[in-house]
Order: structure tokens, then sequence, then C-alpha cells
């Protein structure tokens, strides 16, 4: 018998975790995506999973899917100076008593398609070209109006539809916008050098180049800036540009700048935005996740790892409370505090990077220890 109707707005990785923990609590869970397939929904070039990332898709059976097509690490990372002389090692966190690593890394498509395969495998109903147009709750249910002139009655609506939510205004009363941390990244997907075995970072004079395994014989180069947002780039001179950024850098950069960087197209250039939402998360019959509530610059990693645990403590929520409200209160409880530290701390890196003469006492990698330890802690 089927708890209840919950319709998910935003087909991403939140909103896809979370569709599929809500189905294996036992509801009937439908998903809209504006995009018109799998494929256009997907941003960026790899993903990192952090453990905690992992125990969550373990609780949604697609941890091992990742880890089979990933590349799994025996630690977390180590830090290069800009000629590629070892400076610092972060071991990283493992969860007692369980056999994860501390890191995966994979495409963001492969894990789209291992989600997109479980949510179907388990139920949920996808729907791609589509999303809302008017939400109205009416304290027994909400009445859904669509982009296709369908309309629908559902018990519950999941705003999992990014940082720039169009589900957002009908919970929080205040305008909220993401923020801009004054850095911006480029991103390219590169064969794996062997020496990427873990989280590779490089500091340079004036940003941070990285290097994340992706699988077997895949990773992918990052470089992290200071970026004036008004300062456009021209996909066809993407690579110049950034081989240009390189030019201070040896080491293993040096060789996948001169051996890599040449194909403009393939260049993901985006900017590093934050926003954390005030509690509560919800209003009435409508609730927040992911990017919606607690967007995060990537320097932890665990932007797809919070939007994932979202999806799983939501549905427990739903689970063992009673009623929807006070599903939903606990819900928010459970999660605020641990979000902000992400967000908090991910941003504080960022600071650092872009000006380290301003934050002559901030600790990169003890800061990046300690948030790793403190994220194996129960959710």
């Amino acid at each position: 018998m089927s708890r209840g109707s919950v319709l998910v707005v935003g087909g991403g990785i939140g909103g896809l975790a979370t569709s599929i923990a809500l189905r294996a609590a036992g509801y009937d869970v439908r998903v809209v995506e504006i995009h018109e397939d799998l494929r256009s929904s997907v941003y960026g070039v790899g993903i990192i999973q952090p453990v905690n990332a992992l125990r969550a898709l373990d609780a949604i059976g697609c941890a091992q899917a990742c880890l089979a097509v990933g590349y799994s690490t025996v630690a977390w990372g180590k830090m290069l100076d800009v000629d590629g002389n070892l400076v610092r090692e972060t071991p990283g966190a493992t969860i007692p008593g369980s056999d994860l690593p501390p890191m995966n890394g994979l495409t963001r498509p492969q894990l789209h398609k291992i989600l997109t395969d479980r949510a179907a495998e388990t139920g949920v109903r996808i729907e791609y070209s589509k999303t809302f147009t008017d939400l109205r709750d009416t304290g027994t249910a909400v009445e859904v109006d669509f982009t296709d002139g369908t309309s629908g009655v559902v018990d519950i609506v999941v705003g999992a539809d990014g940082v720039y939510s169009k589900v957002r205004p009908y919970v929080l009363a205040e305008d909220l916008q993401p923020r801009y941390i004054g850095q911006s990244a480029f991103r390219l997907n590169i064969p794996r050098e062997p020496e990427i075995d873990r989280i590779i970072l490089q500091k340079g004079p004036e940003g941070m180049a990285g290097f994340v395994p992706i699988g077997p014989d895949t990773a992918y180069l990052f470089y992290n800036t200071t970026w004036d947002r008004d300062v456009w780039l021209e996909q066809d001179r993407m690579d110049k540009i950034l081989r240009d950024c390189l030019a201070p850098f040896g080491g293993l950069t040096a060789r996948v700048r001169d051996k890599y960087i040449n194909d403009p197209s393939a260049i993901v250039f985006r900017p590093e935005e934050w926003l954390i939402a005030p509690a509560p998360w919800h209003h009435g019959r409508i609730v927040l996740i992911g990017d919606a509530v607690h967007a995060v610059t990537p320097h932890l990693g665990q932007g797809a790892a919070q939007a994932i645990e979202d999806g799983v403590v939501l549905a427990e929520c739903l689970t063992h409370e009673t009623g929807i409200e006070a599903a939903f209160r606990r819900y928010t409880e459970r999660r605020y505090e641990r979000c902000k530290l992400i967000v908090e701390s991910s941003v504080a890196i960022g600071e650092w990077e872009m000006n380290p003469a301003a934050h002559p006492d901030f600790d990169h990698a003890a800061r990046t220890q300690r948030v790793l330890e403190s994220m194996i802690q129960p959710i």
C-alpha cells in the first residue's frame, strides 16, 4: 500500500537520489526534469564521491555500481607546490566497520545513468522536457500545473531544482540568491596519469590546479582562479586561456598542460557560488533539498554528497515521524548544521586560495581533514 504521492522537481543527482529513497520508503514518486533527456541534464565532467556520499549511495542501492565503474582511492589526496614537490598529504577518513574507500571518482554521465537506472528499477516515473508552472498547497495536498498543459494533485512536492530553484519561492519568504565567491573553475577530462591515484592539488601563484581520478584510465583537471564574473570567455579560446593560466606550473600540471589541453570544446568553465538557506526548509507540503537550500563551492567535493544525504534523511524522517510537518521539521534539524559546515568550510578554502596572504593562519589540509572526519559521523 502506498504511503502517498510525491512530485520531485528536478532530475539531477539530488532529485534522483531522493526519488529512489522515497520509493523505497513506500511512496509513489514522479520526477519532472526540464531538460529533454538524461544526457542534457548532466553538468560538468567528473564527480568526487567522499566516503559519506558512498554511504548514502549504499543506502539506496547504488554504491557498488559507482565503485565498479569509478576509481577508488586509498587516501583522500595530497598537495604539491607550483614546481610539483610534495607539501602535505591528506589521508581522509573511512567509516569504522565499513569497507568503503575514502573517495571514489567517476564521470557525471556514469553517475546519472546509475541513478536513473536504479530509479526506473524501483518504479520511479521520470518525465523529461517538463516542469511545473504553479504550485497550490491546499493544506491536504498540492495542486500542480505543468508546462505541457496538464495538471495533477500530489501529497508532497520536493524542490530538487538547483541553486536557481523555481520551487524555493514557494517555501522561503525572502528572495534568496546564490553568492559568487569571486572564483571560477576550468574543468577538463584527461587520460589518467599514473600518479593521479587520489586528489592531487598543486598551488600556483594565482590559483589552484587539481586532478581527480574518475576511472581506471580517466581523470579530470580543474583550475580554480580569481575571476571577474563580467569577463566572458569565448569557447573556441578556452584551451589557450587555460594553458596561459597554467604557464607558471611545473611537474604534473605542466605535463598535463602540454599534452592534453588542446580542445577548447572539451573545457567547462563555471562560476563558483554558494548559498545556505535559513531554516525551515519547508512550507506546508513543499520541501527543498540540495543546491536549492545549500549550494556548495567544489573545494571539498561535497555538493552531490550532501544532496544525496538529503534524500536519504528526508525518506527516513517521512517514514519514522508522525505527520508531514514533523517529518519535514526533523529533516531540517538533522541536515542544517552539517550542510552549513560544508558550505562555510568550502567558502573558507576558496577565500584562502584567492588570497593566502589575507589568511596566514589558515591550514587547507587540516581544515579538509577535520571536515572529512566530521562527515563520517551518522547523518
